[in-house]
C-alpha cells in the first residue's frame, strides 16, 4: 500500500505534462493511470475542468464601468464625515487612498536620490579601495616599479614551482 501512495505522488507531479503533452509522458506513468483508480479518477476530473474551462466564456465588460466607478470614488471623497475623529481618519484614509491633494511624488523622488547620493559619497569615503598612502617623500613612480618588480619576482618563484613540481614528459 505505501508503494503505491510513492507512486502517486510521482503520477501526481506529471499530472500536468500527462493532461497537456500525454505523448511526452512516459509509458510507465501512463500504465500507473490505467491501474490505479485514484490517479485515473484524477485525470479525468482534470479533463473534465478543462473542458469547462474551454467552454466558459468571459463577459463583456460595461463601457460605462469606469465613468461610475470615477463617480463613486469623487462622491466618497466628498462626503463628510459626522464628527472630528471621523473626519481625520476619514482625510488619513483618503490620502492613503486616493492620494494627496499636493502631488509630491517628485519632491519624493528629489529626496531619495540626495539620500543615496549622500550614502553612496559617505560609504565611498568610508571604505578606502585604494591601495596603502604612499611614505612620505616617496614618488609614485618610485612605488610603481617596485610594485612591478615584486610581481615580477613573485611570478618567477611561481613559474619555478610549476616547472619542479609539474608533470615529467
Amino acid at each position: 500500500m505505501k508503494h503505491m501512495k510513492d507512486d502517486c505522488r510521482v503520477i501526481d507531479a506529471a499530472m500536468a505534462d500527462l493532461l497537456l503533452e500525454p505523448d511526452t509522458v512516459p509509458a510507465t506513468v501512463r500504465s500507473h493511470v490505467a491501474s490505479c483508480d485514484r490517479c485515473r479518477t484524477t485525470l479525468d476530473d482534470l479533463r473534465s475542468t478543462m473542458a469547462l474551462m474551454d467552454e466558459w466564456e468571459a463577459p463583456e465588460p460595461n463601457p460605462y464601468f469606469l465613468t461610475r466607478l470615477d463617480a463613486r470614488m469623487r462622491e466618497e471623497r466628498l462626503a463628510e464625515p459626522a464628527n472630528w475623529a471621523a473626519r481625520w481618519i476619514a482625510r488619513v484614509r483618503g490620502r492613503l487612498a486616493y492620494g494627496p491633494e499636493t502631488h509630491v511624488r517628485p519632491l519624493a523622488a528629489t529626496a531619495l536620490t540626495a539620500m543615496l547620493l549622500l550614502g553612496g559619497g559617505t560609504y565611498m569615503g568610508i571604505t578606502s579601495w585604494d591601495q596603502a598612502p604612499l611614505p612620505p617623500g616617496q614618488a609614485a613612480v618610485v612605488h610603481d616599479l617596485q610594485t612591478m618588480d615584486k610581481d615580477a619576482q613573485l611570478l618567477d618563484q611561481l613559474e619555478a614551482l610549476s616547472t619542479t613540481n609539474g608533470p615529467s614528459d
